[in-house]
């Protein structure tokens, strides 16, 4: 039997104000969900930022030209990142201009740019029709990780996440995936895609909204991110972040492949119930049982659970004693995250030596339990703390219109 579509395990609303249990959406809600980013995608000028190999051919085809130009075009978009098709000297003047005329390779408009303290980078991006994402690039000794955005918003509404008080506004399209990658590649000067000594060697997808509920166009960009001949960025170094959509976890470890991580952030399915509440539908039993399954895990490439330290929440010693149990089988590492503050929220951050004990004991107990210090807090581009003002301004924007 053929997997169900992505759009069968979007839930209904989960961050609206009326605390009802999650349910799935009607499918006719289903179906304009899903179709949202195809109809953002439909913007202007068609881009080639995004498309796969045989897309970018099928297009080259269609202008009339040999598809073997399609490898050199190709290269110009994802190992150059070149944006201007009269720039692209390989190419003959005719096959630039035909292609300007029909096709686009520009970026997001950065609307916002701003540099933390310690080095972390966050870009607003606003897409064709006018919405926007963050996305933050973290620097450090050994490496350099882009957190990418998936999605407008989220709808699952996790209570300790900013981005959760977001409601979802639509998913991004494969092309505004890549070219968050691209755009953040361009401000950082690193084209052509260089074979080592990266300042984005890795590629997280932890940004705004749950990746898995975006299944089609996430597995489509990743693609393309990983292809050896473009950005080059290797399945290895690409990890995926989910809340616990179980379905599409399986689906994403036969179809995606790459490295999962797991906001966990409770012992009992009680307490993740109210931090997590996609819990209610898929508890933790059945999130445990799927990451068993996760293709590959072994020492070498553990599954990461990430566990936000919330004080006086989930930072007791038996919290850790039960975490400690629950993932004793598991080939994992958990990164214990100090809890990011955000306006008006409702937890505080467990103090330093609370959040060492609870390592201590995940770690007497055999478990890797990183505690991971956070970065561009100043800058609100901290773990949990991305959201923009995309629905809150359309919302303006319709109320001016039906007063006028």
């Amino acid at each position: 039997m053929a997997p169900p579509p992505a759009a069968a395990y979007i839930l209904a609303d989960m961050n609206s104000d009326s605390g009802a249990t999650p349910k799935m959406f009607d499918p006719v809600i289903e179906k304009t969900a899903l179709a949202s980013a195809d109809a953002a995608a439909s913007v202007g000028p068609k881009s080639l930022v995004g498309l796969t190999r045989e897309e970018l051919t099928a297009a080259v085809v269609g202008l009339g030209e040999a598809p073997f130009r399609a490898k050199q075009l190709f290269h110009w978009i994802y190992h150059r990142g070149e944006r201007d098709f009269a720039q692209m000297t390989t190419l003959a003047k005719d096959f630039r201009a035909n292609l300007a005329g029909h096709f686009t390779v520009q970026r997001p408009e950065a609307v916002r740019d701003e540099t933390s303290a310690d080095g972390t980078r966050k870009w607003l991006f606003r897409f064709a029709d006018g919405q926007e994402v963050e996305t933050v690039h973290i620097p450090e000794e050994d490496r350099g990780t882009l957190c990418v955005s998936s999605q407008v918003g989220c709808s699952l509404a996790c209570s300790f996440c900013h981005t959760g008080t977001q409601k979802l506004v639509r998913n991004l399209a494969a092309n505004e995936i890549v070219a968050q990658v691209m755009a953040a590649r361009d401000a950082l000067g690193e084209w052509p895609s260089p074979k080592s000594d990266r300042m984005i060697s890795n590629v997280v997808m932890m940004g705004m909204g749950e990746p898995l509920l975006n299944f089609e166009n996430v597995k489509k960009a990743l693609a393309v991110v990983m292809d050896p001949e473009g950005i080059a960025i290797s399945r290895r170094r690409i990890t995926l972040s989910t809340a616990g959509v179980v379905p599409l976890m399986d689906r994403c470890g036969a179809e995606i492949n790459v490295n999962l991580a797991v906001s966990l952030h409770a012992v009992t399915d009680e307490l993740r119930d109210v931090l997590v509440p996609i819990n209610r539908r898929f508890p933790l039993a059945d999130l445990l049982a799927a990451c068993r399954r996760y293709p590959g895990v072994n020492n070498a490439r553990r599954i990461t659970f990430e566990y936000v330290m919330l004080k006086g929440i989930n930072d007791r010693p038996e919290h850790a004693r039960k975490l400690a149990r629950l993932l004793k089988d598991i080939h994992a590492k958990t990164n214990l995250i100090p809890f990011n503050p955000w306006p008006g929220s409702p937890y505080e951050c467990s103090d330093m030596d609370t959040v060492e004990a609870f390592a201590g004991i995940l770690n007497a107990a055999g478990l890797a339990a990183p505690i991971r210090m956070p970065r561009g807090r100043d800058i609100l581009a901290a773990c949990g703390q991305l959201r923009t003002e995309s629905q809150r301004r359309r919302r303006v924007v319709a109320g001016a219109a039906s007063a006028a």
